[in-house]
Parts: C-alpha cells; sequence; structure tokens
C-alpha cells in the first residue's frame, strides 16, 4: 500500500522523549512492536481492551505503510503483584486461593476469555503470543546475567538497584513523591524504587507457580518477563513499545532499567514508547478491585455490538482521555450502523469487477486519510473521511469501494462484511426472541392487509413492550429498541 499512497512521513509520539519523532525503522522494511498484553486473573475491563484497539490501530497503520509487521503480546500469568508497585500477593496465586480453583485453571480461562474479546473487536492477531510461564528458565538467565553488576539479594528475593543504571525513571518524567508513596518499603532495600526482580517463595510456603532458581525457589517479578520477552522476539534494539498510561510510571521504566542494564547500553530497548490514555467512567465501574466493572459481555448483554464500542474508542485520539457514558456508547453505535447502510447502498451499485483508485478526487481523499494517519494515528480524523467517501455519489461505485475497503483496512470496523442484520445484537434480558418477532410481524401485515387496524396496532404495542422497535417500509422491519 505504501507504494500507491502518496505517503506522509508517520510520526509518533514518543513517551520518552515527549515530543513527536518521525518513524525511522530499526530494521529498513519492517517495524517491530511489543505490547503489554493482560494479567490472566479476571476479565478484561473494557478499559483494558482500549490499550489494544490502540495497538491494533498501530501495527494496522504500520502495515498500511507498507511495512512487514512483527508484533508480539505478552500474557502474564504469573509474576504480577496485586499493586502494580511491585507489592503485595501475586494476582495469580490471589485468584485461586479465592476461587479454589488452580492458578494454571484460571490462566487459562481468563486467557481464552480475552481472546475471545480480541476477536469480537475485530483487533488482528500479534505474530505470538508470548506467555510468562513458557520463558521462566529463559528468565532466570536473563537475570543471571545481569545480577552480579546490577542486583542485589534480600530475604525475599532478587532486587535491582536502579542507581547502576543511567538516568533511571526519565520515561515517567520526574520521580515523584506520589509514585514513591506507591512503592512498599522492603528492609534493605538501598533505594525506594529498587524492584524485584525474582521473589522467593517465603519459608514455610508452597506456591502453585514456582520454580528453582540460583536464588531459592520462587517466581520471576512482573517486570522481567516482558524485557526477556521483548528482547528474545525483537532483538535487543527494536521500534515500538505499547501499553496503556499506567505502565509509564513504573513498569515500563523497570523493564528501560532491565534492558540497559542486559545490553550494556543506555538505550531503552525501543526505539519509541507510545501509550495511550485512560477511559474514564464516572460511575467508578472501569476498575476490577470493584467487584462489578465494565467488560465487553455487559455492553453485548444491553444489546450492543463490540464493534460500537471499536468505533467509540477510534472517535477520541488515542492520547486523549475518552470518557465512557452509555450515551457515547449509543452514538456510536447508530453512527456505525449507518456506516454500515452507506456502504451496504454501496456495493448494490458497484460492478464486481476489479477497481483501481484513478479518479482526482478519491486520490486527494485517500492522501488526506493518509496524513491523519501519520499524525500520530489520529483515527478521529481519519473516521469523517470514511462519511465524507459514502457521501461523494457522483463518483465511480467500483473506485470508492475499493479505497473505503483499503481506509476500513486500517478503521478494522469490518464495514465491507458487516451487516445491519448483525448490528442487531439481542440483549440478555430480551423477553421474545427473533422468530416469534418475526411470526408476530408476519401477523401484523395480514392484519394490515385485512384493514384490521386495530389487531396491527395492538401487535405494534406488544413488540414495543418487550423492547422491539418496527421500521415499517424498511426491508430489516425491525431491531432491538436499546434503552441504556
Amino acid at each position: 500500500m505504501m507504494n500507491d499512497i502518496a505517503a506522509h512521513p508517520l510520526k509518533l509520539f514518543n513517551s520518552l522523549t515527549r515530543q513527536l519523532e518521525d518513524f525511522v525503522p530499526v530494521h529498513p522494511g519492517e517495524a517491530r512492536v511489543y505490547t503489554c498484553g493482560p494479567t490472566v486473573y479476571n476479565y478484561q475491563h473494557i478499559g483494558n481492551m482500549r490499550a489494544y484497539i490502540f495497538a491494533d490501530l498501530l501495527g494496522r497503520t504500520l502495515s498500511w505503510k507498507g511495512y512487514k509487521l512483527t508484533h508480539i503480546i505478552n500474557i502474564t500469568d504469573v509474576g504480577h503483584l496485586t499493586s502494580d508497585a511491585d507489592a503485595g500477593d501475586d494476582k495469580m496465586e490471589k485468584a485461586a486461593a479465592q476461587s479454589g480453583k488452580s492458578a494454571w485453571d484460571i490462566a487459562k480461562y481468563y486467557t481464552d476469555a480475552y481472546w475471545l474479546d480480541i476477536d469480537r473487536l475485530n483487533i488482528r492477531q500479534p505474530a505470538k503470543w508470548a506467555i510468562a510461564t513458557d520463558h521462566v528458565e529463559e528468565m532466570i538467565a536473563f537475570a543471571e546475567s545481569i545480577a552480579d553488576k546490577h542486583c542485589y539479594e534480600l530475604e525475599s528475593g532478587l532486587y535491582f538497584d536502579v542507581s547502576t543504571v543511567p538516568d533511571y525513571g526519565r520515561l515517567s518524567g520526574a520521580q515523584s513523591d506520589d509514585i514513591e508513596g506507591r512503592i512498599d518499603a522492603v528492609e534493605g532495600k538501598r533505594h525506594p524504587q529498587d524492584f524485584a526482580i525474582w521473589r522467593k517463595t517465603p519459608t514455610g510456603e508452597t506456591r502453585q507457580m514456582e520454580w528453582d532458581s540460583p536464588w531459592g525457589k520462587g517466581a520471576p517479578g512482573w517486570h522481567l518477563e516482558c524485557s526477556q520477552m521483548s528482547n528474545k522476539y525483537l532483538g535487543e534494539t527494536f521500534d515500538i513499545h505499547t501499553g496503556g498510561i499506567d505502565h509509564r510510571e513504573i513498569h515500563h521504566p523497570n523493564e528501560i532499567a532491565q534492558n540497559q542494564a542486559h545490553n550494556c547500553s543506555e538505550h531503552s530497548g525501543a526505539n519509541i514508547w507510545m501509550h495511550n490514555n485512560f477511559l474514564i467512567d464516572r460511575a467508578g465501574k472501569m476498575s476490577k478491585s470493584s467487584g462489578d466493572f465494565l467488560r465487553l459481555q455487559v455492553l453485548i448483554d444491553k444489546g450492543i455490538h463490540p464493534l460500537a464500542y471499536r468505533l467509540m474508542c477510534l472517535q477520541a485520539h488515542y492520547r486523549s482521555e475518552l470518557e465512557f457514558t452509555w450515551e457515547n456508547l449509543a452514538a456510536a453505535l447508530t453512527r456505525l450502523k449507518r456506516m454500515v447502510m452507506g456502504v451496504e447502498r454501496l456495493a448494490e451499485k458497484a460492478d464486481e469487477q476489479t477497481a483501481t483508485i484513478e479518479h482526482p478526487a478519491l486520490m486527494q481523499l485517500r492522501d488526506r486519510f493518509d496524513a491523519a494517519l501519520s499524525e500520530d494515528l489520529n483515527s478521529s480524523k481519519c473516521l469523517p473521511l470514511l462519511e465524507e467517501l459514502l457521501a461523494l455519489k457522483k463518483l465511480p461505485a467500483e473506485q470508492r469501494l475499493v479505497l473505503l475497503t483499503e481506509m476500513d483496512s486500517v478503521m478494522g470496523l469490518q464495514l465491507s462484511s458487516l451487516t445491519r442484520k448483525e448490528l442487531r445484537v439481542r440483549p440478555a434480558g430480551a423477553a421474545i426472541d427473533e422468530s416469534d418477532i418475526e411470526t408476530k410481524l408476519d401477523q401484523r401485515q395480514n392484519a394490515k392487509s385485512e384493514k384490521d387496524f386495530a389487531a396491527a396496532d395492538a401487535i405494534r404495542d406488544e413488540l414495543t413492550a418487550k423492547g422491539v422497535e418496527l421500521m415499517d417500509g424498511d426491508p430489516l422491519r425491525w431491531e432491538w429498541r436499546i434503552e441504556i
């Protein structure tokens, strides 16, 4: 695609330098990306999933630009503690103790649930899902390679001395008292920011997930996992590392410190560090600690197609906070329906022959789309261009459809294959099923044909009471009335 477009230089915001930078790949023609994946002790809430929609947009943009993409996403099934600041119990062990199930079974169940959400949101599969517990021996070897010069051992584990690497914490900016306050004091630590890269199993305890190591039986630290796996699959120096903005303060600075130690270099490992901002819910249901959090299945149970949530995320720039409200989500669903209807009408007009984009107005539109993408993945500017394209009804339908398909290959909304009927998601509490609705509509049509308008109105009222909105004159005939 890159050769066909008057390509604008791709500029990305680097959290490490706090500025936009031209993307210059380490390996010409390739793009190597690492994304911090989920800790699979519970379902992922929709705020978590925003990070993977953003990473998917990045990957799709790199593909649009013509790069050969290698994207790695890890699955953390051990090592992540109940505090991101390297304190508390292991999340997997705690979930196992609370549920009575094995940590391994919990990891598999919630990994499968996460992968289902990935599929529902049309997020492309990475080159590899890197599972933490598959790499523990390599993590131990990584830790051994840096232990002598950069680590010290305490009763609780092997700790990294942050003073042994240059400019620790520059990713997060100046280390504030607030950040230090989030890090639990451990007796014997040389500095408050020092962190464990190997945690020993306490004397007299047995963990479900533990391994032998030079520092005793235990488990790797969360930060160690990402350094080892990114290094293994992408190299000591690679292009882009992504994650949520919450990782910018502790997790990613600790990764960088490990990378510097292992690679014997001041380099951070990735050339560009990118972070998506938070999804904000004023109702306070964006945290798993509440026990009552918003996950994708909750949206589906309300009758919302998952791609409406993807569209809602794309309507905001990834570095902007995005407020979640049911009204915003409903508006995104309506916008998605209108786009799908526009593409269906366009496809009806287009011949099946393969077309090339030759019309000057369409070539200009594609250039504007590329310019918006190249402006730090500005999806909020890209989406109106898809709608503008659908409105250019006097231009060749075949060429418009080809361009629409190209542009949507980046947005990932499945506009060329999604149907209005598929957007008609059954709410979990619906009191009637689709076959009964169709039967009622046939009865209503017969009543109208026989001019029994009272019976026809009664059927309409009955369906309305059961959450069904009729659409007279529309081939789809009906859809669920979503009240959220």
